[in-house]
Parts: structure tokens; C-alpha cells; sequence
């Protein structure tokens, strides 16, 4: 089947399973996963859902997220967008519920009792993140994972073009690819102010408008509290803060300026207004407080090293629990904008690492449960490549120990680079993103690539390793290992083996539990 084909077929198998084209309000994609507001959350039908080939997993947030994977995702986006607008073209009325699928076949308890597990852990967490703090991290996550593509791919470009520059080869074709890498990093402070302003409610271009101020070389005619302003001070969070101010000045004017007057007035005070608060004030502050940020993380692991490492690796996961590894989004960006990497991601992918070594440790410690080492082993190669919502969900966290020790593993991986990093090798990521083996190609930093990669390469297997013998020996109690290592019928027919098993609501006498073995 060619690859049109396949991406059409699978978004052509999403779309009724999640109402049909009128019960979709809104379709977005990151790195991994299809996002989808949806009008009636009744209408999806989960556990068809991951009966598709291609879907990895769904979670559920503020959006309806389909799990596809790096790549995959943003080529089906697009034909899933085609066949919702010919959707509503051709029946613009309310979607009926969805036509009961064709059956497929029933995993065993045990894999019903973890997707239901799982199911409940994700509804709570979804609760418990709607607090408006959370809310306003989320705010800013969407501001900012838009411009992750063209991260990655000018930071590949700048990775080329290090490594052609220390080889002393194609010395005409460097100083291109060098515009290439520098020209969106050098204007991403506009990005930024004009998603700010689109996602607070604003005129998008009025806080690129304002945004634009910081990166005009202009500024480095103006003097503000003594100092003379440099072009780009203050950065993405500059930008951020100026477009937020903007979107209030133009709220302030819309409500007050007469409609006659509004097309003149309206944009005029919100760019004066915005962009002397900018100049005379935010450009500085925000610059001090980028400045801040990069100290700090420098400080962090030139002096804690290992145990800053430790750390980070081993509370990345729960902070993705909570909702708060949002907040990292414009720290791990500003990073970059200093120093042409940030030195924390690799680091945090290390959790990414443990979940892997934990769910190795599970197929081999449960070796009757022909369910969950099948869930295991199609998940397993997203997870090497930094997916890690399929391992995550259906199969350490609804067991509930194997999610801590898988924890265990990512502070030990993590603790491992951030060692490299206080002996003065840093390692570093020029773009934010993907993970796990996904990583290598934007990895830098201070010393040649090579030693980067092996240390980069090394973490993920000191997180393989630790993960793997943490719950290999620590993440089952013989309660558990009574309860799951048992002999199941082998399904009628193969699980799909790029996806996510199905894994229907547990019948009657299969209750549903709190996560086992915590």
C-alpha cells in the first residue's frame, strides 16, 4: 500500500471512532500525538480506537490525544483534516453514535484489568490537572510546541554544519547552511509573540508586531535603566511577556475605542503602548531573568552534578503526571537561545530510559501473561524512540510499583550525564522534542561530537540497566506476581503489532482495582 494510502486509511479508521466529522471542533498535532477537541467525549470509542494498527495509545487531557508517533502523526493529520471537512460538507448534521466496530478479539483479564486501571489513573490525572495554575502552564506549553519542527530541523542543520566546519569540508556550502540553522533561531522571539497573542486571545500579528521590537537592531540605540539595550535581550520570555501585555492593551482598546475609529486606533495604541513597556522595561527585565536561567543551569550541574541528575531523571515522569513539565517549555527554549543547546533535556530523557528497563523487567518477570508481554513488545519500540505514553499507561502504571522503580532507573541514567556534566563535558540538546534514540542526531555540546554521543549513548544505558534490575528485583510483591504471572488462552487472532492491543472494559467479576502492588 503506498504511504498516502496508509496514512488516508488510518485517519479514514480514527475518524468514526471518534464521533465523526461533527463531533470534531478542533485538530492539532505535536510531536507524537493527533489532538482533538471533541463536542461529545461519549461518542469515542476507546478500546476500538487502540485496535488500530497505527495508534500507539490515547490519553486523555484537555484534548483528545491519539498516540501515532514521530513522523507518522503529521502525515496523517493532514488526510484526517480532509476527511473531516468532507464530512461536514457532505452531512453537516449532528453525528449519530458511531457504528459499533467489527469484533475484535478479547485479550485476557490481566490486560483488561491494566487498560481499565490505567483508564481510571488517567481521568483522575486529568482532574487534578484543571487547577488554573496548571491551565496557564498548559497556556504556555501551546505557545511554544508549535515551533518544536522548526527546532529540530534547524538544529539537525546546525549539527551538520558543526560537524562539515571541524571537518573542514564543503567550505562553501557552511556559511549557507549556518543562515539556514540561525535564521529561525534568530527570529524566534517573533514566533513566539505572534502564538502568545493567538493563544491568549489576541491579533496574532499585533504580538508578532510587538515581539519583532526585541530582535530589531535598532535597539542598540536606546538606553534603558543606564544600559544600552542589545538586540534580542530578553529573548522568548520577553517576547512572551510583550505579547501578553499587548493582548490586554488591545482588549482595553476594543472595549473602549469607538467602532468608527477602532481599524486606526485599535493597533496603534496596542504597538505604542506594548512596545514602550517592552523597550524601557520588559527587554531588561526578561534579560536579566533569561540571564538568571542560564547561570543557573550551569551552576546546577557544574556543581550537583550527578545528584542534580539524580534528581531531574528520576521526578520527570511524575512532574508529566502532574502537569508541571510544561513549565520547562520556555526554560529548555531560552537555554537554547544562550547557548545553542539545553543541558537539561538529555537529562530528562533519561527518564524516558527507565520506563524502557522497567518494561523489559515486567516481560521477562511475568512469563504466563501472554498479554501484557504482547502489550510490551509492540510498545517497546516507541518507547526506545522516546514514546512513552503506550509502556507508561498500559503497563507501569497501572501495575503501580514497576512505575516507581522505572523512575528508579531514569534518575540513575540521569545521574550518569549530569556526572559527565560536572567533570565538565556537557551534553546537550539543540532543539527540544523527541527523545530516547530520537535524540542523537541534535545532541551537542561543549566538547567533540563523539564524546558527546557516548555520554548521551551511556546514560540511556545506565537507565536500561538500572530500570530493568530496580523492578526486575524491587517491582513486584507476590501478591502481584500471584495475581498476573498467570496462564492465559491465546487470543483467536494476532494483536496488531504497531499498536496498542485492544483492551475492552472488563466484564462482569473483573472489577476494576486501585494500581496494583503500590
Amino acid at each position: 500500500m503506498a504511504t498516502e494510502d496508509k496514512n488516508r486509511a488510518t485517519a479514514a479508521a480514527i475518524l468514526p471512532l471518534v464521533g465523526g466529522a461533527s463531533n470534531v471542533s478542533s485538530i492539532a498535532h505535536c510531536m507524537t500525538r493527533l489532538r482533538l477537541g471533541l463536542h461529545d467525549r461519549s461518542l469515542v470509542d476507546d478500546e476500538a480506537l487502540k485496535a488500530v494498527p497505527a495508534v500507539m495509545g490515547v490519553v486523555e487531557d484537555d484534548t483528545y490525544q491519539i498516540v501515532l508517533g514521530p513522523g507518522t502523526v503529521a502525515r496523517v493529520t493532514p488526510e484526517f483534516e480532509q476527511l473531516v471537512e468532507e464530512g461536514r460538507a457532505a452531512a453537516p448534521e449532528p453525528a449519530s453514535a458511531p457504528a459499533s466496530p467489527s469484533p475484535s478479539p478479547s485479550p485476557s483479564a490481566s490486560a483488561d484489568e491494566l487498560a481499565a486501571e490505567g483508564a481510571a489513573i488517567k481521568a483522575a490525572r486529568k482532574a487534578k490537572n484543571a487547577t488554573p495554575f496548571k491551565l496557564f502552564l498548559r497556556r504556555i506549553a501551546n505557545i511554544f510546541v508549535p515551533l518544536i519542527p522548526a527546532l529540530i530541523g534547524c538544529g539537525i542543520i546546525a549539527g551538520l554544519n558543526g560537524l562539515l566546519v571541524n571537518l573542514g569540508w564543503l567550505t562553501s556550502v557552511t556559511p549557507a547552511l549556518a543562515a539556514m540553522a540561525s535564521g529561525f533561531m534568530a527570529l524566534i522571539a517573533v514566533f513566539v509573540g505572534f502564538n502568545t497573542a493567538k493563544e491568549f486571545g489576541g491579533t496574532p500579528i499585533l504580538g508578532g508586531a510587538v515581539a519583532a521590537i526585541i530582535v530589531f537592531p535598532g535597539v542598540a540605540n536606546i538606553e534603558a535603566f543606564g544600559q544600552k539595550l542589545s538586540p534580542g535581550q530578553g529573548g522568548v520570555l520577553g517576547a512572551l511577556g510583550a505579547a501578553v501585555l499587548a493582548v490586554y492593551v488591545e482588549k482595553w482598546c476594543r472595549r473602549w475605542v469607538p467602532e468608527a475609529l477602532d481599524v486606526l486606533v485599535t493597533p496603534t495604541l496596542t504597538v505604542l503602548v506594548s512596545g514602550l513597556v517592552t523597550i524601557f522595561g520588559l527587554m531588561y527585565v526578561a534579560g536579566e531573568v533569561s540571564t538568571a536561567i542560564g547561570t543557573f543551569a550551569d551552576w546546577l550541574l557544574s556543581n550537583g552534578g550527578a545528584g542534580a541528575g539524580f534528581v531531574l531523571g528520576g521526578l520527570f515522569l511524575p512532574l508529566v503526571m502532574l502537569g508541571l513539565h510544561q513549565a520547562l517549555i520556555p526554560i529548555h527554549t531560552t537555554l537554547i537561545e544562550q547557548q545553542g543547546y539545553t543541558v537539561l533535556l538529555p537529562i530528562l530523557a533519561m527518564a524516558g530510559a527507565g520506563q524502557v528497563g522497567a518494561a523489559a523487567a515486567v516481560y521477562f518477570r511475568l512469563p504466563r501473561n501472554e498479554s501484557i508481554r504482547r502489550t510490551i513488545k509492540s510498545a517497546l519500540p516507541a518507547g526506545l524512540l522516546g514514546v512513552g505514553e503506550p509502556l507508561i499507561y498500559g503497563v507501569s502504571l497501572p501495575l503501580g510499583r514497576p512505575f516507581i522503580t522505572a523512575c528508579v532507573g531514569g534518575a540513575f541514567g540521569g545521574g550518569f550525564v549530569g556526572l559527565f556534566n560536572q567533570l565538565g563535558d556537557k551534553v546537550g540538546s539543540t532543539a527540544i522534542g523527541p527523545s530516547g534514540w530520537a535524540l542523537f542526531p541534535l545532541l551537542d555540546g561543549n566538547h567533540g561530537l563523539g564524546t558527546t554521543i557516548a555520554i548521551y549513548a551511556g546514560g540511556l544505558l545506565v537507565g536500561y540497566f538500572a530500570g530493568f534490575l530496580a523492578t526486575y528485583f524491587f517491582g513486584f510483591g507476590k501478591d502481584l506476581l500471584t495475581e498476573f504471572n498467570v496462564s492465559q488462552e491465546p487470543a483467536a487472532s494476532a494483536v496488531p503489532a504497531t499498536g496498542s492491543p485492544a483492551a475492552p472494559t472488563a466484564g462482569p467479576g473483573t472489577p476494576a482495582k486501585e494500581p496494583a502492588g503500590v
